[in-house]
């Protein structure tokens, strides 16, 4: 004999946390934010083909106050970096980033002084999307994926800790300049390339 049977019929048992978080994941507006050729497969998405508005994110917000998805779509140069952190504090609260693409997630093919070295080091990622560039397919597994963290996430002051504490573990992540060098250019030196 549990509580369900003594309720009556058409009483639905759930917690706040469950409702709160259902309506969350159903009216996710994305941020406007394309960078370089991951952009492409982005906007691909919203076409009638993959059908982005079965979610309900057809309605990709050109102002940050009204967005509480980013996604980073392409690499994030250095010149770049300030802005997208600027967007992202002027987000509403709660808020979530996907970072799509190789670049976006570690610097890609780019690994020098002029892109940041993964869009980590500048705001919190909820998921990450690999590729160059990820097929729009992809991209809607990454937003099935984020909504089942949406639901499953904490209400309150539980969802700001978390937040913070990956902020601050981005933060004090490796500056890029202080990385050890992915390939040895000493074993170049005097030897003819193109032969």
């Amino acid at each position: 004999m549990g509580l369900e049977e003594k309720l009556p019929a058409g009483i639905a048992l759930t917690t706040l946390e469950n409702v709160a978080g259902y309506m969350r994941k159903a009216s996710i507006w994305p941020a406007t934010f394309g960078l370089a050729c991951c952009a492409i497969e982005m906007m691909a998405v919203g076409t009638p083909h993959y059908d982005l508005a079965r979610f309900g994110m057809e309605r990709f917000a050109a102002t940050p106050r009204q967005a509480d998805l980013m996604i980073v779509a392409g690499r994030v140069s250095q010149k770049m970096a300030p802005v997208v952190r600027q967007v992202y504090d002027q987000m509403a609260n709660p808020k979530w980033v996907i970072s799509m693409g190789v670049c976006a997630s570690s610097g890609g093919m780019f690994n020098n002084y002029a892109i940041v070295q993964g869009v980590d080091h500048i705001i919190p990622v909820d998921i990450y999307l690999p590729g160059c560039p990820p097929r729009p397919e992809m991209l809607l597994n990454a937003i099935i994926e984020l909504h089942g963290q949406i639901q499953g996430s904490k209400l309150g002051v539980n969802r700001v800790a978390a937040a913070r504490a990956a902020e601050q573990a981005a933060l004090g992540a490796t500056p890029t300049e202080l990385l050890a060098p992915a390939h040895d250019h000493e074993g170049l030196v005097g030897r003819n390339l193109l032969a």
